[in-house]
């Protein structure tokens, strides 16, 4: 028993050396442990706010009363709206956000009330073909290891429901689009994360069977086979959760009080050439402000599409003023547009309001947080979290923006479900938009005509939004 207890006190004393060995090479040694512990000298202050934070959240605490006064709602251009969307829990918002754009567009044109897109049957396909594009994939990469960055990141991205305007016009220019009540909302629909999960679990299995079948020799038509099967399966699974999607479709539009105008028989793809119409994939250009990468310059994101047969993500980096201007000539010519951002930063939801000015964290915390909008986009602090329909600017006397307002697709709420943003919150906080190209400069229409530069599909900062 002696002898044991001598072992273990040798042995502690063997591993507690070699612990501050390594500690002093990067570690915390008991040194620096003790200076930064005598370095805290607790002030009345500091025990107010621990006992404080001990039961009530930073933001609470951190909420700056002054910011609460004066509260102004007005806007000096602003494109009618005509009721909110509403994504539940789900990542939709990319798609309600681009068919709530073509709606507003819809509405103006025929003089309707409370008209929607069926957005559970874009999603449908979405997933259809976001399946295809990762099984695709698999067998394009057949002859890489599972550890290439290529196949690790596909099977990291197998499935989910997130995206960006590629998303809207890859599936509403190959399905067509539908009314709401044509192919109405399911639990599974506005809550997708299981049906999310266990498409994403079926798909990956698929991938290692076309991998597995790879591996002993098969050929490419015969991989493409196997695929079709796998997705005859997804198909069905979607079916189940979703609804199977109309193939044709009787409806009667109306007008903003409700009377019947006309009553006609359309397929989705006759609907949305009356109801949207127009070249969707050409017609418009996203504008994105990162100041990480350098301006006046179009991008491409790698295999960042929707459909394998689709249009990868293609972009401009603008300066932020550049961006404005032409998102104030949209607004003005009633012209609504999606919008993305870092929607969490700085939000206060009862009030539907982002400012910079809602929270003071340095006065509740002690410490200042400097980092400028390219060193958060650089250390993954910030990025593109959600997508909304921008629909309004107020400009003061010399036309400058003071605050801009959003459609958003989170239902009812501060502002009939409207978010209101100060234009200092826009600098920092806004990444995407997308504009009719019939606003562009042609500073801008010059930098389309440059060959893209290529980006990585795995890039952070164009990770799907939710």
């Amino acid at each position: 028993m002696k002898q044991k207890t001598l072992w273990a006190v040798l042995l502690s004393s063997a591993m507690t050396t070699t612990m501050w060995a390594q500690q002093a090479n990067g570690g915390i040694t008991p040194g620096m442990l003790k200076q930064i512990k005598e370095s805290y000298k607790e002030t009345p202050a500091d025990k107010a706010i621990r006992n404080a934070l001990s039961g009530t959240t930073i933001n609470k605490l951190a909420t700056n009363a002054d910011n609460k006064n004066n509260a102004d709602t007005y806007f000096s251009h602003k494109v009618p709206s005509k009721g909110i969307t509403d994504q539940k829990s789900s990542g939709r918002c990319w798609l309600f956000t681009g068919l709530n754009v073509f709606r507003a567009k819809a509405i103006a044109k025929y003089n309707m009330g409370d008209f929607k897109f069926s957005v559970n049957y874009s999603s449908f396909w979405d997933q259809l073909e976001k399946s295809n594009l990762f099984l695709q994939g698999i067998i394009d990469t057949k002859d890489k290891p599972l550890d290439d960055r290529k196949v690790e990141w596909l099977f990291k991205n197998a499935l989910g429901d997130g995206g960006q305007f590629t998303g809207v016009f890859d599936i509403l220019t190959k399905y067509g689009v539908v009314p709401a009540d044509v192919m109405v909302e399911t639990t599974s629909s506005e809550n997708t994360a299981r049906m999310s999960n266990l498409l994403s679990l079926k798909l990956k299995e698929y991938a290692l069977q076309l991998r597995d079948e790879a591996a002993k020799g098969a050929k490419t038509a015969a991989l493409e086979k196997s695929k079709t099967e796998m997705l005859s399966t997804i198909y069905r699974i979607l079916v189940l959760n979703l609804g199977e999607p109309p193939t044709s479709f009787t409806w009667t539009r109306k007008d903003a009080k409700g009377k019947p105008v006309e009553t006609k028989e359309y397929t989705p793809q006759s609907f949305f050439k009356e109801f949207v119409g127009g070249d969707i994939a050409n017609d418009y250009v996203m504008l994105m402000n990162d100041p990480a990468r350098e301006f006046y310059k179009l991008y491409e994101i790698d295999f960042d599409r929707h459909r394998y047969d689709g249009k990868n993500w293609t972009y401009v980096n603008l300066p932020i003023e550049d961006i404005k201007a032409m998102a104030i000539a949209s607004i003005k010519d009633s012209t609504m547009m999606y919008f993305s951002c870092d929607v969490g930063k700085f939000y206060d939801g009862e009030r539907g309001l982002l400012d910079l000015n809602n929270y003071d964290y340095e006065s509740l915390l002690g410490t200042t947080f400097g980092m400028d909008k390219k060193q958060r986009i650089q250390t993954f602090a910030s990025g593109s979290s959600h997508a909304m329909t921008l629909m309004a600017v107020d400009l003061d006397a010399n036309g400058k923006p003071k605050k801009w307002m959003v459609e958003n697709s989170w239902g009812p709420g501060a502002n009939n479900g409207h978010l209101i943003m100060t234009d200092e919150w826009f600098n920092e906080y806004m990444f995407r938009l997308v504009v009719d190209k019939k606003y562009i400069t042609e500073k801008v229409k010059s930098v389309l005509k440059q060959k893209p530069t290529q980006l990585p599909a795995w890039d952070p900062m164009f990770a799907n939004e939710e």
